[in-house]
């Protein structure tokens, strides 16, 4: 994944002034339950790791890549959009529809 992507995931609900000094969930059980709102209030680095975290298991699970350039940042933008249209959806689902929604554009996994 560029640093692009990762970047652009990591401001997907944007910086928080109150955000609280929280670490992502660390196994997929928990991690799946959390709202675009509740990833809003984590700090900028905790944000970040989920967001990566669940994009790399849904691309996973979808058969695709996470791409370099253009279409990672893409992806970005549309999760950014999704929790912004619906901010009590949980960010996994936001993050899966979005790779949903591209995958045919994707590199498939070898």
């Amino acid at each position: 994944m560029t640093s692009r992507f990762l970047l652009s995931l990591a401001a997907l609900v944007g910086v928080s002034a109150s955000a609280q000094a929280q670490m992502p969930p660390l196994n997929f059980d928990q991690a799946a339950y959390i709202t675009c709102r509740e990833a809003h209030a984590m700090n900028p680095e905790a944000r970040k790791a989920l967001a990566v975290f669940l994009a790399e298991h849904s691309a996973r699970v979808r058969g695709v890549m996470i791409p370099d350039g253009e279409q990672g940042a893409q992806l970005a933008h549309l999760v950014r959009g999704g929790c912004t249209l619906s901010p009590d959806a949980y960010l996994f689902t936001v993050v899966d529809r979005a790779i949903v929604a591209e995958s045919s554009k994707l590199p498939k996994r070898r």
